[in-house]
């Protein structure tokens, strides 16, 4: 392995996806601003995930439809049965 070529700032980061609330702790040298209270009673930094494997339609093996903006209704008025 190459000396120098790694980051020397790991320390414990809860990761959280806020899509369905399951937060994970590992060791990241990810940049945070935040905070929270893990379960063990200390405070570690917070990075906020969008989609994880608990969220994600592969892992979970269900599509979550999002409707943003009625997108659903558009295309049911466009080509739905008349």
């Amino acid at each position: 392995m190459k000396p120098d070529i790694h980051p020397k700032n790991f320390r414990p980061v809860v990761f959280k996806d806020m899509s369905c609330d399951h937060a994970f702790l590992v060791r990241s040298c990810v940049e945070t601003k935040e905070t929270i209270k893990w379960e063990d009673g200390n405070e570690y930094p917070l990075f906020k995930l969008e989609i994880s494997d608990k969220s994600h339609p592969f892992y979970t093996g269900k599509q979550q439809l999002v409707d943003t903006a009625g997108r659903i209704d558009k295309f049911m008025k466009r080509y739905g049965k008349k």
